[in-house]
């Protein structure tokens, strides 16, 4: 039986960045299943009653090193952008409109739209700043920018958060392993062992 892990991370989530930079590996090599799921923390706090971490006292300035550190660590070029926390919003509509046409693109997209605002600085918060980031992947902008407004597309994007709330998910990167959930970056080791061994 194929093993199944859901992948849920929100655009603004710097370790749903660094997550997205060895989950794929981490998915191939136990012929798992991946299914890469953005949401919107801002929907999961209004329940949960969290704030985004860079701004509680102390523990905010703690993560930004841990971020940095983390990051090089992996390897990977890190930054915040000019603005954070930012709406994520416009990209998440933008994978799940691709996901729907070409789910090996949307992925791709996911990762581009992440680089561009963790790794380069840029932001991708407006709707024609995802457009000009798909554009960098041979996707049309202007269509990119009216799926955007789509009606199903943001009724896909709601039910996404819906469904994830309900799921138990409550930050980024959060994983569900065959129905069993692990928060964040620093679980990923557990996510690989769960994946070995088939749970403990």
């Amino acid at each position: 039986m194929t093993k199944q892990v859901d992948f849920y991370f929100d655009f603004s989530s710097p370790y749903g960045y660094l997550a997205a930079q060895t989950v794929d590996d981490l998915a191939e090599r136990h012929g798992a299943d991946l299914r890469w799921r953005p949401i919107l923390l801002g929907a999961v706090f209004k329940k949960t009653g969290a704030a985004p971490l860079v701004d509680l006292p102390l523990k905010g300035d703690y993560a930004r090193r841990d971020m940095a550190r983390c990051a090089r660590r992996l390897g990977v070029t890190f930054t915040f952008p000019e603005t954070f926390p930012f709406s994520s919003v416009a990209a998440s509509r933008a994978f799940y409109w691709l996901h729907e046409r070409d789910p090996a693109q949307a992925r791709a997209l996911a990762k581009a739209l992440y680089h561009a605002v963790f790794g380069e600085g840029r932001s991708i918060e407006a709707p024609e700043e995802v457009a000009a980031v798909a554009g960098e992947l041979g996707l049309d902008p202007s269509s990119v920018k009216a799926a955007l407004e789509d009606p199903e597309v943001k009724a896909r994007l709601r039910q996404e958060v819906e469904a994830a709330v309900a799921a138990g998910v409550f930050g980024s990167p959060f994983f569900i392993v065959d129905g069993e959930p692990f928060w964040g970056h620093d679980r990923m080791d557990e996510v690989e062992r769960w994946l070995r061994t088939g749970g403990w």
